[in-house]
């Protein structure tokens, strides 16, 4: 064969389709943000308000009220509050999952999906900060779990306490997230300042794009800037629900003092982050008309990271029926017997379907190219994994020691609507992202459109 031949099979598939160039990128890209939003964006819009403010109506009655609303009772303590948490706390790993480490394992496939990804980061922590809040009952006192100067001598925080190292995660990794998302919209952000007409827009744009001219020496700096929050942000994303396992771990409840909770609760929240992302990229990708951008390609790479994800959760479901009986524990034992085949056996089970059985589905090549149904299983492994969180605080509490504490919990009306309010915020967040700022990063997808091409540029 001579130098000029090649076949298809000596090619990479190419991370963008049909030929784009740096123009049709920008173009593409800036289209959605610079014309009127369309009637499809609106329904969204009004729908996830409304969600919105059906949550925002059941907090501030809750705090007018008391959190005597909810249906806990002397045995379960936590409900939907610490559920909710820990879910949205999950949901917010993949943005950076997917933007830091991949980028320093130079997965050149996240370029179409980080921007989307970062973003959902940022607004599911902030959902997630909402629930510890309201948790405490006088959320206008939250400032009490801040170490600032204050007048009342040796009274501090207890920060031997696991909710007080909540808080320095979350606000370490919100804080991190929203830099790291922000120094990525920087060259963006210069091209919607210099292609905008309005004079606001111009002023704004200019603004948060710190002076950006595209000069090399300023790649540089980018680049270099981009590349240490990256790896300062890889450890948050094992860090955080680390500290977040240890609300459970260091206590003596049986089903939660176990050491394997650090890495199972890391590989669970990753697992339903990256079926978030495919939630709502998918949707993203047809409305916005981005199918060039976020290929098949794409999708079949997060449904390999889920199979694999999803694999080491279902190996901590295992893991955890055997240690309960290896330890010889009889209340250990009782208690993994009792999620199984106790009053709460539906939330078990659904809990297992949705997150051992489901992503097995993704194995077939026919399945994963098949956006429609990975986008039906991505929506129920989110259901299995807020079962997840669910079966875990639930169920080790309804059981006491004593069978005379023994009782079931339901959760109210107010918390249902609580819980809605939660996923209008998060939605209501994510809509207003996709109509002022680039879903997609312009710069980073422009440097990726010769990968995969033959040196006469073609694509296979």
């Amino acid at each position: 064969m001579s130098t000029h031949e090649i076949t298809y099979s000596e090619l990479r598939l190419p991370l963008v389709d049909g030929g784009k160039s740096p123009a049709d990128v920008t173009e593409d890209v800036c289209r959605p943000l610079e014309g009127k939003p369309g009637g499809l964006w609106w329904l969204a819009f009004l729908v996830a308000a409304s969600v919105l403010t059906l949550g925002a109506a059941a907090v501030t009655y809750l705090c007018m009220t008391g959190i005597g609303v909810w249906g806990l009772n002397r045995t379960v303590g936590w409900g939907f509050d610490i559920t909710n948490f820990v879910f949205w706390i999950g949901i917010g790993h993949a943005g950076t999952l997917i933007s830091a480490v991949l980028f320093l394992f130079r997965q050149r496939w996240r370029t179409a999906v980080n921007r989307s990804a970062e973003a959902m980061t940022i607004f599911a922590v902030m959902c997630a900060g909402t629930f510890p809040l309201i948790h405490m009952g006088r959320p206008w006192l939250a400032f009490f779990v801040l170490p600032y100067p204050n007048s009342r001598g040796p009274l501090w925080i207890n920060f031997r306490s696991a909710l007080c190292w909540d808080v320095f995660a979350i606000s370490t990794y919100f804080l991190i997230s929203i830099g790291f998302w922000y120094v990525g919209l920087i060259p963006d952000l210069a091209t919607l300042r210099d292609r905008t007409t309005s004079r606001w827009k111009r002023a704004l744009f200019g603004f948060f794009s710190l002076g950006w001219d595209g000069a090399m020496r300023t790649w540089h700096r980018y680049e270099t800037v981009y590349l240490l929050l990256a790896g300062l942000a890889t450890p948050l994303v094992f860090s955080v629900h680390t500290i977040v396992s240890f609300d459970f771990a260091t206590s003596v409840i049986p089903g939660w003092h176990t050491t394997i909770f650090p890495p199972y609760f890391v590989a669970g929240a990753i697992f339903s982050g990256l079926a978030m992302v495919l939630t709502l990229m998918l949707i993203a990708r047809k409305t916005m008309r981005l199918e060039s951008y976020i290929t098949r390609r794409h999708v079949g790479a997060m449904c390999k990271l889920i199979i694999a994800m999803g694999g080491v959760v279902g190996t901590a479901y295992a893991t955890e029926f055997f240690i309960a009986w290896y330890s010889g524990n009889e209340y250990e034992q009782f208690t993994f017997v009792n999620r199984a085949f106790g009053p709460y056996y539906w939330a078990y089970w659904t809990m297992v379907s949705c997150n051992v059985l489901v992503p097995q589905l993704f194995w077939f090549k026919k399945i994963r190219e098949n956006l429609l149904v990975v986008w039906i299983l991505s929506l129920f492994i989110n259901v299995g994994m807020w079962f997840e969180r669910f079966v875990i605080i639930v169920t080790s509490l309804h059981r006491d020691f004593l069978p005379s504490s023994w009782s079931y919990y339901t959760p109210t009306k107010i918390e249902i609507a609580t819980l809605l309010g939660s996923f209008g915020l998060f939605f209501t967040l994510f809509l207003l992202f996709c109509r002022f700022l680039p879903v997609i990063a312009m710069g980073e997808i422009k440097g990726v459109l010769g990968y995969g091409r033959n040196k006469k540029g073609g694509t296979p």
